[in-house]
């Protein structure tokens, strides 16, 4: 009796380290086949051209093509959802924008912690945001934009992308700052809202410059009222950044963050972001950001730390910001 017992437990544990080897074999030869890198927003969008520009970059650093795959839906939600439950091995991996940290306070019933549900590979980038107007808008500088929007509060409209955008973020914060209520008018994405400023539809509206810094540079569809960074952008030197002009404190760029399932070996995630880490120091990418006015972060916070960390402020910032408003959804 001894005897079997004895071979059961030598069998046992014999399978046990197969087990582990065979695990530590697929780990160290991934990834065998491509890698899809989920986006939470339409094609075209800022998060869309973000992730095809790492796209290439990162397959050549893995040696698998990374496939960009747009889940758009329930004010970029679904994505998140669907990247939490897939398997934890890399090949589902997300790119995400701060709603990441919004979600929480936007959503009553959210299928999925930001905290809990995923391994953090790194922060990507900041890309600024500019408050812009219709090219006829009666106000040409910020302090006109004021006085005339102080005076005609009920005739003003404000454009976002939807529900828990970050343009509606950025105009609730500006409204927040200057203590008034505009009529805000929201669709479906930064694109249409931005046509329908050309267009003269609507009077403001507070996006990004991946979106906005080619509109701009054209210099007679938008009238443009500054940056919302600390700092004045190199790409838009002459344009004066909100604080400076009298918006204290006026802080809002989109960050970027790459993702994966929680429990993903820490080996794969250590790939993907060396991958990353070769994206974005890749010459090409690097200018075509520097073109859209986007900063690339300091390498120091391309890693899962750092991801964590700014996750979790995030989301006690925009937390108060959206609970004042009172513009919880479902």
């Amino acid at each position: 009796m001894k005897s079997t017992w004895k071979a059961i437990a030598w069998a046992s544990l014999g399978a046990s380290l197969l087990g582990m080897q065979a695990n530590a074999t697929a780990q160290g030869a991934w990834p065998e086949k491509p890698v899809t890198l989920v986006v939470p927003y339409s094609a075209g969008g800022p998060t869309d051209v973000v992730a095809r520009m790492l796209a290439i970059p990162m397959g050549k650093s893995l040696g698998q093509t990374v496939i960009v795959e747009n889940t758009v839906g329930a004010g970029g939600t679904i994505a998140p959802a669907r990247v939490a439950k897939a398997p934890p091995n890399g090949y589902t991996i997300l790119i995400h924008h701060m709603g990441m940290a919004t979600a929480p306070a936007l959503y009553k019933k959210l299928s999925y912690d930001p905290l809990k549900d995923f391994e953090y590979v790194g922060q990507v980038l900041d890309v600024p945001m500019t408050l812009l107007s219709r090219k006829d808008f009666p106000a040409s500088t910020f302090p006109e934009l004021l006085s005339y929007v102080k005076a005609n509060k009920d005739k003003v409209s404000l454009a976002n992308a939807g529900v828990g955008a970050v343009s509606q973020l950025c105009g609730l914060l500006f409204m927040s700052q200057i203590g008034v209520d505009l009529t805000t008018v929201p669709y479906k994405g930064a694109g249409p809202a931005l046509n329908d400023l050309m267009g003269g539809q609507v009077d403001l509206l507070c996006d990004q410059t991946t979106q906005t810094a080619p509109v701009i540079k054209e210099g007679n569809r938008v009238k443009v009222f500054g940056v919302t960074t600390p700092k004045r952008l190199s790409s838009m030197p002459n344009t004066p950044t909100l604080d400076e002009q009298g918006l204290k404190g006026f802080d809002v760029r989109v960050w970027h963050g790459v993702y994966a399932p929680k429990g993903t070996p820490a080996a794969v995630i250590e790939k993907i972001n060396v991958a990353l880490r070769a994206a974005l120091q890749d010459d090409v990418v690097k200018q075509r950001l520097a073109d859209l006015s986007s900063e690339i972060v300091p390498m120091d916070k391309v890693t899962p730390e750092a991801l964590r960390t700014h996750l979790t402020s995030e989301i006690a910032k925009w937390g108060k910001v959206i609970r004042a408003a009172g513009i919880q959804g479902e």
